[in-house]
C-alpha cells in the first residue's frame, strides 16, 4: 500500500511539473517582450507638457520672442525628424546642436540654449526618434539615434554653409546619443556630454537593484530586446564609440545622480583619446546640474570652449 502511494505522488509531481514548465516556456518570453517593450517605449511628453515643466523651472520667456524657423531632416532609414533653429539675435556662424533626454522632446533643450545662445551660438534643437512630434517608434539607446545625429550634423554643415563653428550637446539619452554618434566621425569642433551613460546595461542593473529586484531581469529584458525589436542591450554601449575619438570632450555629471552614476561619464572620459575635462555639480541630480548651479555650469563650459574653439 505504501508504495502505491509513493507512485500516486510521483505521479502527482510529475502531472505538476508537466504543467508548470510548459507554462513557464510562454510566461518567460512573454514576461520578457512586455519588460522590453517598458524600458524601449516609455511615455513620452507632448510640446506642450515638456514646455510647460520647464518653464515651471526656469525662465523659457526668452524662446517666445526667439525668431524660429522649424524644418525636417531624414535620419537614418528615413526616419523623418522634427529640427528647430533659434537664431541668434547677434549675428554669428557658429552652431550647436543640442540632443534631449529620454521621453523628453526638444523643448527639454532649452535649459541650455539660453546658456549657448549667450556665448555666440545658433542653437539647433530638435526631436529624437520616436519623442516629441516624430514617429512613435522604440528606442535604442544610442544606436539609431547616434546614426541619426551624424545625419542632422551633414544636414546642417550643408543648410548653413556660412557656419564656422559646430558643437554638440546632449542631455542623459542625448548625451549617449551624442558619444555613440562619434564613431561615424562627425565634423564637429567639440562635444558637451551631460549624465551620459557608457552602456545602458549597467544603468537597468542599478534601476532593477534600487528597486529591490533581481539583476537577471535585465537578462530577460535583452532576450525581449532581440526578440521584438532586434537589438541587444548589451550592444547599447556608447563608450565603445570613443576608441579612436579624438574630437574634444566636457563631461559633467550631478554628484548625486543615483539613475545614471557619475561612474559612467569618468569612465568614458577615460576611454576618449582626444582633450577631455570631467567635471562634477555639487548636489545636484539626475539632468538636474544647469538647475542646481548654472553659474557654475556655464563656467564649465565657456572655460572649455575657449580652450579647445579658436
Amino acid at each position: 500500500m505504501k508504495k502505491k502511494n509513493n507512485i500516486g505522488k510521483k505521479r502527482k509531481v510529475l502531472k505538476i511539473i508537466s504543467i508548470i514548465i510548459p507554462f513557464n516556456m510562454i510566461l518567460l518570453p512573454l514576461s520578457s517582450i512586455w519588460m522590453a517593450s517598458y524600458v524601449m517605449t516609455g511615455q513620452r511628453q507632448t510640446l506642450e507638457e515638456a514646455m510647460k515643466w520647464q518653464s515651471d523651472h526656469y525662465d523659457t520667456s526668452f524662446y517666445k520672442k526667439m525668431e524660429k524657423t522649424e524644418y525636417l531632416v531624414s535620419g537614418y532609414d528615413g526616419c523623418e525628424l522634427h529640427v528647430e533653429l533659434l537664431k541668434n539675435p547677434v549675428e554669428s556662424d557658429k552652431y550647436i546642436i543640442l540632443s534631449h533626454g529620454y521621453t523628453d522632446n526638444r523643448m527639454g533643450s532649452l535649459k541650455y540654449a539660453h546658456m549657448y545662445l549667450d556665448l555666440g551660438y545658433n542653437c539647433i534643437i530638435y526631436d529624437l526618434r520616436g519623442h516629441g512630434e516624430n514617429k512613435k517608434t522604440f528606442t535604442t539607446y544610442g544606436i539609431l539615434e547616434g546614426k541619426d545625429l551624424s545625419l542632422l550634423v551633414k544636414d546642417t554643415k550643408k543648410r548653413y554653409p556660412n557656419l564656422s563653428k559646430l558643437g554638440l550637446h546632449g542631455e542623459s539619452l542625448g548625451a549617449a546619443s551624442t558619444i555613440t554618434s562619434l564613431k561615424y566621425h562627425p565634423e564637429v569642433d567639440f562635444v558637451v556630454a551631460d549624465c551620459g551613460f557608457s552602456d545602458i546595461e549597467n544603468v537597468l542593473r542599478g534601476g532593477y537593484k534600487n528597486a529591490h529586484l533581481p539583476s537577471v531581469l535585465v537578462d530577460l529584458t535583452n532576450i525581449g530586446a532581440r526578440i521584438r525589436y532586434h537589438y541587444s542591450l548589451k550592444k547599447m554601449r556608447p563608450i565603445d564609440s570613443l576608441n579612436e575619438n579624438k574630437i574634444p570632450i566636457l563631461f559633467i555629471h550631478g554628484e548625486k545622480d543615483t539613475f545614471i552614476l557619475p561612474k559612467n561619464s569618468k569612465d568614458m572620459s577615460k576611454r576618449t583619446q582626444g582633450y577631455q575635462e570631467y567635471h562634477l555639480i555639487k548636489g545636484a541630480g539626475h539632468a538636474e546640474s544647469i538647475l542646481t548651479d548654472p553659474q557654475t555650469y556655464q563656467k564649465y563650459v565657456s572655460e572649455f570652449l575657449q580652450k579647445v574653439v579658436n
